[in-house]
C-alpha cells in the first residue's frame, strides 16, 4: 500500500515537468539532466505505528487524489507537508514536481527550499531555485544558488547570470562582493574562469575598470579561448572610450568564435567611433548576408547606428522590413522616430499608424501624440488619439488612458478628468476606466471617489480580485480601525480568487499587522517578498519583523533596498517614522 501512494506523477510527466516551466529562463535536469526513477521515500521506513501513522496516511492518499484530479495545488500542499512530518527529501521533491504542473510558483518556491534543506548536497533544488529567483529579478539569490551548485560540482554559467542581471540594470554592488566571497576559496579550473570573467563584468559595470582590466589581463593568460573573455575585453575598452582596443578584442573574439554575432557588432561600433561609416557597413552587410533573413539582427543593427548618430544607415536597413506584406512593428516604430527626429511629422505619423494592434501598438500612438505636442499641436494630438481609439475599439480604453496620461504631463488634469467622466458615460462599466479613475481619486486624497468607482467594479463584477485587494487595501492602510473586518474579507475574497498574487498576499499581511496581530502577518509578508521583492512590501516586512523584535534582520532587509533601487520613496518614509530602522544605525 505504501508503495502504491507514490504513483501520482508519471514518469514522463516527472522528466520534462520543471523543464517546461522554467523555459527560457533555468531548465531542472535531474543530476546529469538524464531521464531518472524517483526513489521510493519510505524504502526502508521504519514500521507503520511509527512513521505512517493514520493521519500522514490520509495526508498522502489525499494528495495522490488531488494529482489525479489535475488538482497539483492540493497535490503539492499534500506532499509538502508529509514531507516536512517524514523528513524526507523524496516527497519535498515530489511536491515541487507537483507544484510546477500546476504553476504554482510561490509554492514551488517553498517546496524546493524545503527540498534544499533536507537534501542540502543535491544540485537539482539549486537549480530550481535558482532559476525562480531569476524569473523574479532576485538577482542576488540567483547568483547565490547558482555558487551552490558550483560547490557541489554543477554547471553554474555564473557569467551568463551576470550577463542577464547587468541587462536588467541590476546594481552591481552586492553581486561583486558574492562573487569576490567565492573567488576566494574557488579552485583553479573552468568554473573558476567563468566566476572571475562574471567578476570582470560586475566591476565593468560597478566603475572598477582597472580591476576588471588586471582581472581580464591574467584570464587573458590562462584561458583566452573564452569568447566571453573578449567579449568583457571589447565592451571594457568601450566604456574607457578606447575604440581601437575595442575593435582588436572584437576581432580576437571572432578568430575564437566565428560565427558570434556580437563580435561583428562591437567591430561595427568600433568602427562608427573611429568615424569609418564605410568600414562598418561592409561589416553588417557581411553579416546580413550570413544571417539572411534575421529581422531581429537588421534592426539590432539599426539601433547601432542610430546610438552613434547615424541616420541614414540605419533608416536604410530598415526599408526592406517596412516594405513586406506584415511589415516588422519594431521597424515601423523606429522608421517613425527617425522621420521625428528628422522633423518629418507626416512621415513619422505615417510610420506610426502603421503599427499593427499587437506588440508597440500603444508606444507608437504615444509617440506620435508627443510628437504632435511637442509642436505645439495639442488639439491634432487629441484629434489623432479619438481617431485612433474609433479605428482600433479592442484598445479604446488603454487609447483613453494613454490620452489621460498625456493630458496629466501636460498639467491639463481637469481636461483629463473630463475625458474619463465623459467616457465612463459612454461605458459605465468599464473596469480599466473605472479603476483609473478610482486611483487618481485615491491620489488626490478622494477616498470616498475611489470606493465609488471600486465598488461599481466589484457591482458589475464580483470576481474582480484587483478591486476587491485595492479597496481591501485602502481600507487597511488609510481607513478607520472601525473597518477593519471589512477589509479583511474584502481581500479574503481576492485571495480566493488569485492564491498566488503577491499583492493580495502582502494586503493579508497588513491586515494583520494592522489588527494587532505581527506573527500573523509574518509568514503573508514573507511570502509576498520572496515572489515580489519590491519596496513596498519590503517596507511592510521590515516593519512588522521590527515590531518583532527581529532589528537586524529588517535593517538587512532595507539595506538590500537601498543598494537594488536608486529611488525608494516608501522606504524613506519608513526610515522617517523609524529611524532605527537606518542599515547604519547600532543595534540595540
Amino acid at each position: 500500500m505504501a508503495r502504491a501512494l507514490y504513483s501520482l506523477i508519471p514518469q514522463s510527466l516527472a522528466t520534462s515537468a520543471l523543464a517546461l516551466l522554467l523555459a527560457g529562463c533555468q531548465s531542472w535536469p535531474l543530476d546529469d539532466g538524464a531521464p531518472q526513477v524517483m526513489e521510493d521515500p519510505l524504502v526502508g521506513a521504519p514500521p507503520i505505528e511509527q512513521g505512517l501513522d493514520a493521519e500522514g496516511l490520509a495526508g498522502l492518499i489525499t494528495a495522490e487524489l488531488a494529482g489525479q484530479r489535475g488538482d497539483y495545488r492540493r497535490a503539492a500542499e499534500g506532499y509538502l507537508t508529509a514531507s516536512q512530518r517524514y523528513r524526507s527529501a523524496g516527497l519535498a521533491e515530489r511536491a515541487a514536481l507537483a507544484a510546477s504542473f500546476g504553476n504554482e510558483r510561490e509554492l514551488l518556491d517553498r517546496a524546493a527550499r524545503e527540498w534544499q534543506g533536507l537534501a542540502p548536497d543535491s544540485v537539482a533544488p539549486a537549480r530550481l531555485l535558482a532559476g525562480l529567483a531569476v524569473q523574479r529579478g532576485d538577482w542576488d539569490e540567483a547568483l547565490r544558488q547558482r555558487l551552490a551548485l558550483v560547490r557541489e560540482g554543477g554547471d553554474s554559467e555564473i557569467s551568463s547570470l551576470v550577463e542577464a542581471a547587468l541587462a536588467t540594470n541590476a546594481a552591481p554592488a552586492p553581486l561583486l562582493a558574492r562573487l569576490r566571497d567565492h573567488l576566494d576559496t574557488a579552485p583553479e579550473d573552468a568554473r573558476r574562469h567563468d566566476a572571475e570573467l562574471a567578476t570582470a563584468m560586475l566591476e565593468v559595470a560597478a566603475g572598477e575598470t582597472a580591476a576588471a582590466s588586471r582581472r581580464l589581463a591574467r584570464l587573458d593568460a590562462r584561458a583566452p579561448e573564452l569568447p566571453a573573455l573578449w567579449l568583457t575585453r571589447a565592451r571594457l575598452a568601450q566604456a574607457a572610450d578606447d575604440p581601437h582596443a575595442a575593435r582588436a578584442a572584437a576581432r580576437r573574439g571572432l578568430a575564437v568564435s566565428p560565427d558570434d554575432a556580437r563580435f561583428i557588432l562591437l567591430l561595427a561600433q568600433s568602427e562608427l567611433r573611429l568615424g569609418n561609416v564605410a568600414a562598418a557597413e561592409v561589416q553588417t552587410e557581411a553579416l546580413l548576408e550570413k544571417h539572411t533573413g534575421d529581422n531581429a539582427l537588421r534592426i539590432g543593427l539599426a539601433r547601432l547606428y542610430l546610438e552613434e548618430g547615424h541616420r541614414e544607415p540605419a533608416r536604410r536597413l530598415l526599408l526592406p522590413l517596412a516594405a513586406r506584406p506584415e511589415p516588422s512593428a519594431e521597424a515601423l516604430l523606429l522608421l517613425g522616430d527617425i522621420s521625428r527626429d528628422e522633423g518629418e511629422i507626416d512621415n513619422a505619423l505615417l510610420y506610426y499608424r502603421q503599427v499593427p494592434a499587437e506588440e508597440a501598438f500603444l508606444l507608437s500612438r504615444l509617440r506620435a501624440a508627443e510628437m504632435l505636442m511637442e509642436n505645439g499641436r495639442l488639439n491634432d494630438a487629441r484629434v489623432f488619439l479619438r481617431r485612433e481609439r474609433l479605428r482600433h475599439a479592442d484598445s479604446h480604453s488603454d487609447m483613453v488612458a494613454l490620452e489621460v496620461e498625456l493630458l496629466d504631463r501636460e498639467g491639463l488634469g481637469d481636461a483629463a478628468d473630463a475625458l474619463l467622466d465623459r467616457e465612463l458615460t459612454r461605458a459605465p462599466a468599464d473596469e480599466q476606466l473605472l479603476y483609473l479613475r478610482g486611483m487618481r481619486a485615491w491620489e488626490a486624497d478622494d477616498l470616498d471617489g475611489m470606493e465609488r468607482d471600486l465598488r461599481r467594479i466589484i457591482e458589475h463584477n464580483p470576481d474582480s480580485a484587483l478591486a476587491l485587494n485595492a479597496l481591501g487595501y485602502t481600507l487597511v492602510d488609510q481607513g478607520p480601525r472601525a473597518r477593519l473586518d471589512e477589509a479583511r474579507e474584502l481581500i479574503e475574497r481576492a485571495h480566493a480568487l488569485d492564491p498566488d498574487s503577491p499583492a493580495i498576499l502582502d494586503s493579508l499581511g497588513w491586515v494583520h499587522y494592522r489588527e494587532g496581530d505581527p506573527q500573523g502577518a509574518l509568514p503573508w509578508l514573507e511570502r509576498a517578498y520572496r515572489a515580489m521583492p519590491d519596496q513596498e512590501i519590503a517596507a511592510h516586512l521590515a516593519e512588522v519583523l521590527w515590531t518583532l523584535e527581529r532589528r537586524d534582520e529588517a535593517r538587512e532587509l532595507i539595506r538590500g533596498i537601498l543598494d537594488r533601487l536608486d529611488e525608494h520613496p516608501l522606504i524613506d518614509d519608513l526610515l522617517r517614522r523609524i529611524p532605527e530602522l537606518a542599515p547604519a544605525a547600532t543595534p540595540n
